[in-house]
């Protein structure tokens, strides 16, 4: 197959304005600025193999779990390919190291990708999507915090940098007039800032369960803060992305059902790789979707989330456009 040759991004181009738009990370800045971003391809080996990069998540998070498991399967069942994981912020930042050709693939929270507007940024696509995020808010079993109002003047983890749970943390708080003491942290260093007291509560948007709330709720006493109302709010203001949703009293140790907010999570891709790579990787996402999930059980560590993936929903990707590849994919089930 073709291999494309995919040019680094300009910085003007990168950063989207207000309305929880893009930031153009320091990552991405210094990158482009030390010239490692421009003219990133999708790179074949002596060997003949084509090698590509996708972006996941940061430590305790299942975008790198669930990426990695991609990643792999890819790499086993697409000839000639080989699929390496790039860790990352998460949603936003991924967006970021799509645009300036430093991955070829990545994992996004749908409200993360949709402007204010209703349009995607230029130059990526929707692979498909593949499983719902929910937001979690936690505190310790004997915080004082018991309702979303509660958290005004608290030490909160926003999430890191970058990542869909800041972007939609953000979001709700800004929604419901509450000033925080925002903290930027990875899901595993909100999980122990939480338990050592350094915060008051964290956001997680994130699969259910989430392994770094899972291992705090297996040695600590913990609560999910119910945003029923905060769901509803995000529904009515920014139609699209966003469905009031429930995390199971299965979920975590001790912890009631809890209702909440749900974000879909789509795989994207560069537009200029090529059309029948990305229906390969679209027919290996689905049609071997058992062995993926199965793989995920047999892990030390299971993803749960796997088994949301299906063809049914798959399609779901709203306003963000199929890849011309993936597009051809699902056209061919419809028949």
């Amino acid at each position: 197959m073709p291999v494309p040759q995919a040019g680094g991004a300009s910085a003007k181009a990168l950063v989207r304005k207000a309305g929880g738009g893009l930031r153009l990370s320091r990552r991405v800045v210094l990158l482009a600025a030390g010239g490692v971003l421009a003219g990133c391809s999708a790179r074949r080996s002596d060997a003949g193999r084509t090698h590509l990069r996708l972006a996941t998540g940061p430590a305790g998070a299942v975008y790198r779990r669930i990426g990695g498991a991609l990643a792999e399967h890819i790499s086993e069942q697409v000839p000639g390919v080989t699929v390496v994981t790039v860790p990352s912020g998460a949603s936003t930042d991924n967006i970021q190291l799509l645009r300036a050709g430093a991955v070829h693939l990545g994992l996004t929270s749908l409200d993360a990708l949709i402007t204010a507007d209703g349009s995607t940024p230029g130059g990526l696509s929707a692979i498909c999507r593949l499983y719902d995020s929910h937001l979690h808010l936690v505190v310790m079993a004997g915080s004082r915090i018991r309702k979303f109002r509660d958290l005004h003047g608290k030490r909160i983890s926003l999430g890191a940098r970058d990542s869909g749970t800041e972007f939609t943390s953000l979001r709700l708080l800004r929604l419901g007039r509450v000033e925080t003491d925002g903290r930027y942290l990875s899901q595993a260093e909100s999980a122990a800032a939480l338990r050592d007291g350094t915060i008051d509560a964290m956001f997680s948007l994130t699969g259910v369960p989430t392994p770094a709330i899972t291992e705090l709720a297996q040695r600590h006493a913990i609560r999910l803060i119910p945003m029923d109302e905060q769901a509803d709010g995000l529904f009515t203001a920014f139609p699209g992305p966003y469905a009031p949703a429930m995390i199971p009293a299965t979920a975590y140790a001790g912890v009631p059902a809890t209702r909440t907010v749900a974000v879909p999570n789509v795989l994207l891709a560069r537009d200029d790789l090529p059309a029948d790579l990305v229906y390969a990787i679209t027919d290996t996402v689905f049609t071997h979707t058992r062995t993926i999930t199965s793989a995920s059980r047999d892990a030390a560590e299971a993803i749960p989330v796997a088994w949301q993936i299906n063809v049914r929903t798959g399609i779901a990707t709203a306003s963000a456009p199929l890849h011309p590849g993936a597009a051809a994919w699902f056209k061919e089930r419809k028949r």
